[in-house]
């Protein structure tokens, strides 16, 4: 369950970034508004799951989900260029945030001496 959390406040800190860059500064009510229930929602998820998640892996997981989807979603509504470039690095984003879900902690050192 703390992981399905932290990925629907990925999702919306997708939601409240969006939101804070059609506020016009903090200064439009709607966008204003939906930003300031992303953001609280958000952290109050992600605080819930990094009781359970280890917080550098749930940060990790949340900014880079969050951000995938905030430049996905700006190349989707025109905001932003989509580019083969781009497509590959956000590709990239989403594989190291499976790849932290993957890996358990004290996996991931190459180095069998770490750990000893």
């Amino acid at each position: 369950m703390p992981w399905v959390i932290l990925l629907a406040s990925a999702v919306l800190e997708a939601v409240w970034v969006t939101a804070l860059g059609e506020s016009g500064g903090l200064r439009l009510p709607v966008p204003t508004a939906i930003f300031a229930v992303g953001v609280t929602l958000s952290m109050l998820g992600l605080g819930y799951a990094a009781r359970s998640i280890p917080i550098g892996t749930a940060y990790a997981v949340w900014t880079g989900t969050g951000a995938a989807l905030t430049v996905g979603f700006a190349m989707l509504t025109g905001s932003e260029p989509v580019t083969v470039l781009r497509l590959l690095f956000i590709a990239g984003i989403v594989g190291a945030v499976i790849g932290l879900k993957l890996v358990k902690p004290g996996e991931a050192s190459a180095d069998p001496a770490v750990g000893r």
